[in-house]
């Protein structure tokens, strides 16, 4: 009996296995599974020949080919069919492919195609790019989608960055006469060392060192300098979100500043990331000297202040004026952020000759996820080096 139990488990685990290879390979004349699909493997396997088949024709049993098509009543039923039979974070990556791969863009334009999608930053990314060509009938069914991302990503994202810069601040308002509880010992102690006493083994403190709490006066001021080039799409997403969430602490003045080859200032619109993100136009040139330009203008207090410039770097100005405005914040004492990217995607083409020209004004570029984001900025605030991400 237990030998004949042991048998019918391998041959389950075999007939496991080949099912799983048949979804995969998609019936091919060559998958050499032998597999026959039912019920909702056969529905699941449809789903995916419908966006990932390699022909025109009409699909056949053994035949992976496109079925999809560019007609909104079949593109619905497909995105109902992946929400049913796939886990979100895999109907995301289908949405983004059959968006890349079958130019369902348009097809977004209409409201009933909107309520039907699994929304995500790259969703809102390519809504952004339809904007200007949405239809009245679409727009406010469009911000709803985009309202219910951004709020999943100031729920993920606030709370860590407000209690990071919190710290952060007031770690950089150091004082020579702290109250017990605000004693930086690390820093004490190797300030005193000359005063250790070897028979009592211990250092007397003649000087203390520590931070006091920030006050609800500002302390510093961040200047987001965001590329709004096509391929930042996430990068704009999630800039806004951070820019919003920045706005809300009283200690930090936040100003956020769009570009391609115009600059766009959308402080004002920073209660709400939804109107930042509507108030963007992703693609066309770039002209990252003149979004500097105008961020250096905005600067009155050099010395507390960090400028983020979130771009790829392909710059359509003027290269020699870019960097020596780099170099002129720098040494007026701004602390200079280069981020390539802000998204989960890591760095995406870049400009490496400008990356160069940064890092040897010790402005190094690299690309940051949200979650980074924090911690980056942290350091900034408080004048330590970038926790820049290997990437080797």
């Amino acid at each position: 009996m237990v030998e004949a139990t042991a048998t019918t488990g391998a041959v389950d685990a075999g007939n496991e296995r080949l099912r799983r290879w048949r979804l995969v390979l998609g019936g091919d004349e060559a998958d050499g599974t032998g597999c026959e699909l039912a019920g909702q493997d056969a529905a699941m396997d449809g789903a995916l020949t419908a966006l990932y088949g390699k022909g025109s024709k009409a699909q056949s049993g053994r035949d992976r080919s496109a079925g999809l098509g560019a007609s909104a009543p079949s593109v619905a039923r497909w995105l109902g069919d992946i929400r049913t039979y796939f886990p979100s974070s895999v109907v995301q990556v289908m949405q983004r492919d059959a968006i890349d791969r079958l130019g369902l863009s348009t097809l977004l334009l209409e409201p009933e195609m909107l309520e039907a999608v699994e929304a995500d930053v790259h969703l809102v990314g390519t809504l952004l790019s339809l904007n200007k060509a949405m239809p009245e009938t679409t727009k406010e069914t469009a911000r709803a989608v985009v309202r219910k991302v951004v709020e999943d990503l100031e729920k993920r994202l606030a709370t860590r960055t407000r209690a990071t810069l919190t710290g952060a601040l007031d770690r950089s308002a150091r004082v020579s006469r702290p109250r017990h509880h605000d004693i930086d010992w690390n820093r004490t102690i190797a300030a005193n060392l000359k005063h250790y006493l070897p028979e009592y083994r211990t250092i007397v403190p003649e000087r203390l060192i520590g931070y006091g709490r920030a006050s609800q006066s500002v302390k510093k001021e961040v200047i987001l300098c965001i590329d709004q080039s096509g391929s930042m799409a996430a990068s704009v997403v999630y800039a806004s979100v951070f820019g919003a969430v920045l706005a809300s602490m009283r200690s930090i003045s936040t100003r956020l500043v769009v570009f391609d080859t115009a600059v766009v200032d959308l402080t004002d619109q920073l209660d709400d990331p939804v109107d930042v993100l509507f108030g963007t136009q992703l693609g066309g040139g770039t002209d990252i000297n003149r979004a500097l330009a105008y961020c250096q203008s905005q600067i009155t207090r050099p010395a507390d202040t960090v400028v983020v410039l979130i771009s790829d770097l392909y710059e359509g100005g003027i290269r020699n004026e870019m960097l020596k405005r780099v170099a002129a914040m720098k040494a007026s004492g701004v602390q200079f952020v280069t981020l390539l990217a802000l998204s989960d995607e890591g760095a995406p083409a870049y400009d490496r000759e400008h990356a160069a020209a940064l890092a040897a004004l010790d402005a190094p570029a690299f690309a940051c996820t949200p979650d980074l984001f924090p911690e980056v900025m942290a350091a900034a605030i408080e004048k330590r080096p970038l926790p820049i991400p290997d990437t080797r």
